[in-house]
């Protein structure tokens, strides 16, 4: 039953892109190879089928940012093809490091709940029933303590997001002054005409 269920989204996925607008066409969902870390991959959300620009889903349950799907026109020039990419692979880089840390970090902070209430002498359950909780200064040692053992993490991240997107913006720039370039060849053709 699960494996039809799967086929018939695959096929849906298939059909919403054929039968979109002429020139219209979604990049390939990707990101399905890599769930062996984090269950994240991307949202099931599609667009209209005639849509024509790049679209925002709702957020991921793992990562909490919001899957774009991006848009390709029928002319792509290369570099517009190499400006989508860079952003798809950004994306999904981006969304595999949060639904990994965000995995990393509640899994950590469970068993940093449980140790502590462990070491008072207390259960996960309160005597009404209710999940046991630590207060906000006893949370407060683990989020310092989850800080700094990841911050090397962080800082690499910071520095990859940095060059991704400086390499983005270069690109957009790029693909902005090739567009001018072109409108401006057409109405000098047409001029000349």
């Amino acid at each position: 039953m699960v494996a039809l269920r799967a086929g018939k989204k695959s096929l849906l996925r298939a059909l919403s892109r054929s039968f979109a607008c002429r020139g219209c066409q979604f990049a390939p969902e990707r990101g399905a190879e890599r769930r062996d870390t984090a269950p994240s991959g991307v949202s099931r959300f599609c667009p209209p089928r005639k849509s024509c620009h790049d679209w925002i889903g709702p957020p991921d349950k793992y990562s909490n940012l919001r899957p774009v799907h991006f848009y390709i026109p029928e002319n792509e020039s290369p570099s517009e093809q190499k400006l989508r990419k860079l952003r798809q692979e950004t994306q999904e880089w981006n969304q595999q490091f949060w639904a990994n840390q965000n995995l990393t970090f509640s899994k950590e902070k469970e068993e940093f709940i449980h140790s502590r209430l462990k070491t008072k002498g207390l259960g996960l359950r309160t005597e009404s029933g209710q999940k046991a909780t630590l207060n906000a200064e006893e949370m407060a040692d683990f989020y310092k303590e989850f800080l700094s053992k990841n911050f090397q993490k962080h800082m690499y991240y910071n520095r990859d997001w940095y060059k991704r997107n400086f390499a983005i913006t270069f690109f957009m720039g790029k693909v902005a002054l090739e567009r001018i370039w072109n409108k401006l060849k057409q109405k000098q053709k047409k001029s000349n005409n």
